[in-house]
């Protein structure tokens, strides 16, 4: 039981807490983690009143852009996205702007 509590509290403890500035990198994180983190972070840049969010997935076969962009189409407070231009990443970021809140 104590090996197994140890695994629970080093998970706990391995957890980062991501700035909220507009920018998400995904290079760091499993494909399996994504749906949830991009709608995390979507909503945690919504509350602060960041609606232009930069997503880096990367170009590599283009498998986790289209990952993402499907996320995107389902997630109700986007308002439009878009790949990025050259000099913002170009086809390994997409941009996303989101609805505004209203009040």
């Amino acid at each position: 039981m104590k090996e197994h509590d140890d695994i629970n509290n080093r998970a706990a403890d391995d957890a980062i807490e991501l700035p909220i500035e507009g920018v998400l990198d995904l290079h760091t994180f499993s494909p399996k983690d994504v749906k949830e983190l991009l709608q995390d972070y979507l909503f945690a840049c919504r509350e602060k009143g960041i609606f232009e969010i930069r997503v880096i997935h990367g170009k590599g076969t283009g498998a986790l852009r289209k990952t993402v962009h499907s996320i995107l189409e389902k997630i109700p407070e986007v308002a439009s996205f878009r790949t990025a231009a050259e000099d913002a990443g170009g086809w390994g970021a997409t941009l996303v702007h989101l609805k505004h809140k209203y009040r």
